[in-house]
């Protein structure tokens, strides 16, 4: 069984920057596509990011282009979501996922592997 677990959550101000952390274990994380969600109170959950298993390809939800990158490590078994330029709207519970297909991660936004998700707040 895949396991996710999100980390770098918390506080910043309007502006700053958050880098969240996902450390994947239980199958070898090089065959997965990741991805990152969003859920803010009060409304839907939301399509992040997501990272083809070769880490040739990504893909952002438009509203988020130029301000969040996603990477990932391999050799670390970990995936990042490097978030810039925070503004309130930012904040929500962010989850890691993944899927071995990237259509069903990117497209229609159901990947099989959930982790528990971190709390984001930006505020001042």
């Amino acid at each position: 069984q895949l396991q996710l677990v999100e980390s770098g959550g918390g506080q910043v101000q309007p502006g700053g920057s958050l880098r969240l952390s996902c450390e994947v274990s239980g199958r070898p994380v090089s065959i997965y596509n990741i991805g990152w969600f969003r859920q803010a109170p009060g409304k839907e959950r939301e399509f992040v990011a997501g990272i083809k298993w070769s880490g040739d390809e990504t893909h952002y939800a438009d509203s988020l282009k130029g301000r969040f990158a996603i990477s990932r490590d391999d050799a670390e078994r970990t995936a990042y979501l490097q978030m810039s330029d925070l503004k309130p709207e930012d904040t929500a519970v962010y989850y890691c996922t993944a899927d071995r297909n990237y259509g069903i991660l990117v497209v229609t936004n159901t990947p099989a592997y959930w982790g528990q998700g971190t709390q984001v707040t930006v505020s001042s």
